[in-house]
């Protein structure tokens, strides 16, 4: 089962819930929000201990 993070859309504020593959090491994507349908930038990094750290930013801020 994928590890969940807690983020808050960066247009509508809405929470999100996403479901992220911590092992595939750092990462970039593009998710669109489930609540207004904009594309979310998602940053995945995982530091030198194995913890998780997800940041979002909207599109004209990446």
């Amino acid at each position: 089962m994928l590890p969940s993070a807690d983020v808050h859309c960066p247009y509508c504020g809405e929470p999100l819930e996403l479901l992220v593959d911590a092992e595939a090491g750092t990462q970039r994507y593009i998710e669109d929000c489930q609540v207004c349908c904009r594309p979310i930038n998602v940053t995945v990094t995982v530091d030198e201990s194995g913890e998780m750290h997800v940041a979002v930013a909207a599109e004209d801020e990446a």
